[in-house]
C-alpha cells in the first residue's frame, strides 16, 4: 500500500468518526439540527475517500472518477448548508445547485484534457475552492461572530485558498502522474491528501468547538434562567449584576436597581390556585420585559423581580418603575374574577461610589419596604446612603411585613 493510499484510508476513518460525532450532536440537542448537514458532509467525505481508492483499480473509469469528484463537491455543499443553518442564514440553494451541476459538467470536460496541463489542474480544483468559499461568504453574512466563529472563518478561508494554489504545487513537485493509476504513487498525491486531511480535521475540530461552545452556553443559560417566567433566576441575575458593576467601575456610569414585589401574591394562590398564580407571574414578567428593554431583568424570588439599569439615573429609573406599575395594574389576567386585578410595589436605588451588589440591594430593599408600608401599588426611592447599622433592619422589617400579609 502506498503512502497516499494509507492516508486515504485514514481520511475515510476520520470522516466516519466525524460524521458520527456531528450526528450525535444533532441527536442530543434538537436545536442543533444543523449538525445533521455537517454529519452528511463527512458521510460524503467517506464516499470520496473510498472512490479515490477505487481509481487505482479502475483507472480508465470515468464513472469512478466523476463519482469521487462529485462526492467531495456534495461534502462541501452539505457543509455550506450546515453552516447556513447554524448561523441562521438562508442557505443559497440555487447557487449551490448551479455550482454542483456546473462543476460536474466541467469535471467531465476536464477529464478529456492531458493530465500535465496546468489549466486542467486549475479547472479540476477551482470548483472545490468556490464551494468552500460559499461557506466563508455565509459566515460573513452572519449577524454576530465571536472568537470561535472568526477562527472557523479563518480556517475555511485558508482551505478555500488551498484549493486554488494546489495546481501550482502540482507543477513544483512533479504533477499528478501520467495516469489515474499512477496518481497514488506520486509525491503530489501524498502532499495533496495529507494537507487535505490536516485542513479537513482543522475545519472539523473548529466546527466541533463552535457547537460545543453553543451547547455549554445554552446549558449555562438554562441553569441561570427561571423556567416559569423565562427571566434570569437569582443566581443568573446576581452574576450578570456583578459583571455590570465591574464594568461601571471602569466607565464611571450610573447604575440603578429596581426591585418589584407582586402585591398579595400568596392570597392569589390561596384563592385561585397555583395555575392562576403562574399566570400572574407570566403577565408581570412580560410587563417587566417591556419596560426593561436591553437591561438585566430577573425573577429573584417567588413574587420578587429586579431590573438592573446600566447608564440610567435615579429619576429615569423611577419613571420606568412607574410605567411597569401602571401597566401591570391595568393588565387582564385570565382565571381571576372580574375586577380582581393585581398590583405591584417597587423600590428603586441608584448605586453610589463603589457599592457592591449586596449593598445596593439592601437600599433598594429598604425603599421597597417603605412602599409596602405606604399601602402598596406605589414606587419609593432609596436615600443616597444608609448608615451601616441600619442595612440589615430594613430587610428584616420587610420580611416581617410580608409574613403578616
Amino acid at each position: 500500500m502506498t503512502s497516499a493510499a494509507f492516508i486515504l484510508m485514514t481520511n475515510l476513518s476520520v470522516s466516519a468518526l466525524l460524521a458520527i460525532a456531528f450526528l450525535a450532536i444533532a441527536t442530543y440537542d434538537r436545536s442543533l439540527a444543523s449538525a445533521r448537514w455537517i454529519s452528511a458532509a463527512y458521510a460524503f467525505g467517506i464516499a470520496y475517500s473510498g472512490f479515490e481508492l477505487l481509481i487505482s483499480y479502475w483507472p480508465t473509469s470515468t464513472i469512478v472518477a466523476t463519482t469521487a469528484y462529485t462526492s467531495l463537491l456534495l461534502a462541501l455543499a452539505s457543509y455550506s448548508v450546515g453552516v447556513a443553518r447554524k448561523y441562521d442564514v438562508r442557505p443559497p440553494w440555487r447557487l449551490l445547485g448551479l455550482l454542483l451541476v456546473a462543476s460536474v459538467l466541467l469535471n467531465l470536460y476536464t477529464q478529456t484534457l492531458p493530465r500535465e496541463l496546468i489549466s486542467r489542474n486549475v479547472l479540476w480544483q477551482a470548483p472545490y475552492g468556490v464551494l468552500q468559499a460559499v461557506s466563508v461568504w455565509i459566515l460573513l453574512r452572519a449577524r454576530r461572530l465571536d472568537a470561535l466563529d472568526k477562527s472557523l472563518l479563518g480556517i475555511l478561508a485558508l482551505s478555500a485558498a488551498y484549493f486554488v494554489i494546489k495546481p501550482l504545487i502540482a507543477v513544483e513537485i512533479g504533477g499528478p502522474g501520467s495516469s489515474p493509476a499512477s496518481y497514488l504513487n506520486t509525491a503530489y498525491a501524498l502532499l495533496s491528501q495529507s494537507t487535505g486531511i490536516i485542513l479537513a480535521v482543522a475545519v472539523a475540530l473548529m466546527t466541533l468547538a463552535v457547537y460545543v461552545g453553543r451547547m455549554l452556553s445554552d446549558a449555562n443559560l438554562r441553569s441561570a434562567t427561571d423556567t416559569l417566567s423565562g427571566l434570569l433566576n437569582r443566581r443568573g441575575f446576581v452574576e450578570r449584576a456583578d459583571e455590570t458593576l465591574r464594568i461601571a467601575d471602569r466607565s464611571g456610569g450610573p447604575v440603578t436597581l429596581v426591585l418589584a414585589d407582586i402585591d398579595r401574591f400568596k392570597a392569589v394562590n390561596d384563592t385561585y390556585g397555583h395555575e392562576a398564580g403562574d399566570r400572574v407571574v407570566q403577565v408581570f414578567s412580560d410587563v417587566m420585559r417591556q419596560v426593561a428593554g436591553d437591561n438585566i431583568i430577573g425573577r429573584i424570588g417567588g413574587d420578587e423581580f429586579a431590573i438592573l439599569l446600566s447608564g440610567t439615573e435615579l429619576a429615569t429609573a423611577r419613571l420606568i418603575a412607574e410605567g411597569a406599575r401602571v401597566a401591570f395594574s391595568q393588565s387582564v389576567i385570565g382565571g381571576l374574577a372580574s375586577g380582581d386585578g393585581c398590583t405591584a410595589t417597587f423600590g428603586v436605588a441608584q448605586r453610589h461610589g463603589s457599592e457592591t451588589y449586596d449593598e445596593l440591594l439592601r437600599r433598594a430593599d429598604l425603599a421597597l419596604y417603605e412602599a409596602k408600608n405606604a399601602g402598596r401599588d406605589c414606587v419609593r426611592v432609596a436615600p443616597p446612603m444608609v448608615h451601616p447599622s441600619g442595612n440589615g433592619n430594613g430587610a428584616q422589617n420587610r420580611r416581617a411585613f410580608r409574613d403578616k400579609r
